[in-house]
């Protein structure tokens, strides 16, 4: 399991990285102006869950996140992730897991604030 580090998504520009998804799953620090991408270059969809650790302000609990990235040439955008919500108590990360790896990639980005 991998802890990516978010990008900063500037006024200058981002010129995205992107990791190859760990078979254990990856973290990243979650916040409310945090996301991921996750791009599926295999011949077959997989889905990318993000765990919900914690219920919502009113105590609700919150599903986690599971979102399916079509195959070949998918992409999908998935978040924010408020750590309220997303964070691991023990650790402070949000966990990601997939259902497959192969040519699976993803990005963690985080949009600054002028």
């Amino acid at each position: 399991m991998a802890v990516l580090t978010p990008q900063a998504i500037t006024r200058a520009g981002l010129a995205p990285a992107f990791s190859a998804a760990a078979g254990g799953g990856d973290q990243f620090l979650p916040d409310a102006d945090t996301w991921i991408v996750v791009r599926n270059a295999g011949g077959s969809p997989i889905t990318a869950t993000v765990t919900t650790f914690n219920t919502d302000r009113l105590g609700n609990t919150v599903a986690d996140n599971a979102i399916s990235v079509p195959a070949t040439t998918g992409e999908r955008w998935i978040g924010p992730f408020p750590a309220t919500e997303y964070a691991d108590p023990t650790d402070g990360l949000a966990d990601i897991a997939y259902s497959g790896v192969t040519s699976v990639t993803v990005g963690v980005f985080k949009v600054t604030k002028p």
